[in-house]
Order: structure tokens, then sequence, then C-alpha cells
């Protein structure tokens, strides 16, 4: 090793993140790295729950595709393995749905943030989905009520929209999908 190098482990893999235990966290392998956040807040919980109910209404029961929420693994490669809020996977990728979890790209990543995820989900969540080619990713912020959708183009995400409280969030890849925001902020507690 030359002088200045700085030692990097041996990065952690999927074989080694089926060995944690359950421990009520919700556990991620982010490039090699593990990571462990608490439970997820009643506000959070909240809005994930009624963002999945109307994204089932438009994508599941009318068989485009099927929507997922967390726990579950979406493996991108043996060294990163994520617990996304919701992930839509549809019909044409339904080949990705394994008994281990999502092994692959899916069409939309959607994180909610909370107090002890916010770095995580907005900027190496962010990189980690753009690197490898999530299609959609939305960043949906209970405390400021609004949701912040990111669209790859041309392997970088830009801002496709972001959409406040009183706006009906929208997917132009799925035009089933328009949901009023002011009902998934409803409600929530303190």
């Amino acid at each position: 090793m030359t002088a200045g190098a700085k030692f990097r482990p041996v990065p952690f893999t999927y074989r080694e993140y089926c060995l944690l235990p359950e421990d009520g966290k919700i556990h991620e392998l982010i490039e090699g790295d593990f990571f462990a956040t608490p439970s997820p807040s009643p506000n959070h919980q909240t809005v994930s729950r009624r963002l999945q109910y109307l994204l089932m209404k438009a994508l599941e029961d009318t068989g485009l595709a099927q929507v997922f929420d967390s726990p579950i693994d979406l493996i991108l490669d043996d060294e990163t393995v994520v617990q996304p809020d919701l992930v839509v996977i549809s019909t044409g990728r339904s080949h990705l749905i394994t008994k281990r979890g999502i092994e692959g790209v899916p069409e939309l990543v959607v994180e909610v943030l909370s107090p002890s995820s916010i770095d995580r989900d907005a900027q190496l969540k962010h990189r980690v989905y753009e690197r490898f080619g999530v299609d959609e990713y939305w960043i949906v912020d209970p405390q400021n009520k609004n949701v912040i959708a990111w669209q790859l183009v041309d392997g970088r995400y830009h801002e496709r929209a972001k959409y406040e409280e009183s706006s009906t969030l929208q997917w132009p890849a799925f035009p089933q999908v328009e949901i009023p925001l002011a009902g998934i902020f409803r409600l929530l507690v303190g």
C-alpha cells in the first residue's frame, strides 16, 4: 500500500446481509456497507400506506403492475440490497420478482423521509438508484408535505416535478396514476 492510500475493508455481500438479526430495524446493504434504521414513525407509515393504496388501485387493480411495500429486499447487485418504502414492478418486468425479493431494476422506487433517513434517502440512495438505472424515484416528505419526482434521462436523474400538498401527483409512464396529495398528507401527527 502506498503512502497516503486509504484502506477499504472488503465489502459486505448479500450472503452476510442474510445473516443479520430480525431486530425490528430496517437493514440495508448499500455499496458493501451495512445501514440500520429504526422502525418508521406513524406519519411515515400513514403516508406510505395511503400512497401504496392509491398506486395499487391505479396499477395492480388494472393489471399493469405490482406494488410492494417495505420490508421487501430490492437486490440491485451482490453488494447493494435496499428496502425502499414502495417499489413498482410492471407486468413486463414481473420476472424480477423471485423467492428472495425483487432482483433487478424496477420502474419506480419511493422513499418516504423520516428524520433518521433523510440524508441516506435524499443523497446516497438517490445516487444508487440513478447508477442502477431506476426509471423514476419519488422522495416523499411528510414534514413539508411534498413529493419530488426524479426521472432518469440519459443515465442521470432530473427533477421531473415537485408536487405540493394541494397538487395531484402524476406519473407520465403510467397516466392512470393521478394521486391528490391532500389526501395523502391529511391528519398527520404534529
